[in-house]
C-alpha cells in the first residue's frame, strides 16, 4: 500500500482530533480526541517505520534501521495511557466537586 494513504489517513484523524478538541466543552471527548491525535501520529510512525525498514532490508539484511519508529510508538502509548489515567483521576475528582464535566467551569478557577 502507498505511503501517501496511510499519511491521508493520518492527517484526516488528527484534524478530527483538533477540531474535537477546539469545538466540544465536554473533556471527556476532549481526552477522546486527544488520543485520537496521538494515534494519527502513531499511524504515520509506524508507516514511516515500515517503509523504511523495507527499503534498508532490502540492501542489507541485517540491519535494524526503520524499528526506532516502532519504539516511539509504544513510548508514546506508554505516555498517553499515563495521561489518561492522570487526565480521568482529575475529570472525576471535578464531577465530584461541581457535578459537571463542562471546561469552561475550569475559568472559573483563575481568581
Amino acid at each position: 500500500m502507498p505511503i501517501q494513504y496511510y499519511i491521508t489517513l493520518a492527517a484526516c484523524l488528527f484534524c478530527i482530533g483538533i477540531v474535537g478538541v477546539l469545538v466540544r466543552r465536554n473533556a471527556i471527548i476532549i481526552f477522546m480526541c486527544i488520543e485520537l491525535m496521538l494515534n494519527a501520529v502513531n499511524l504515520l510512525l509506524v508507516a514511516f517505520s515500515k517503509m523504511y525498514h523495507g527499503a534498508a532490508f532490502a540492501h542489507d539484511a541485517t540491519s535494524t534501521t526503520g524499528i526506532d519508529g516502532q519504539l516511539f510508538v509504544f513510548f508514546i502509548m506508554v505516555v498517553a495511557a499515563a495521561e489518561v489515567s492522570v487526565g480521568l483521576a482529575v475529570i472525576v475528582m471535578m464531577y465530584r466537586n461541581v457535578h459537571s464535566v463542562d471546561v469552561n467551569f475550569l475559568n472559573r478557577l483563575k481568581n
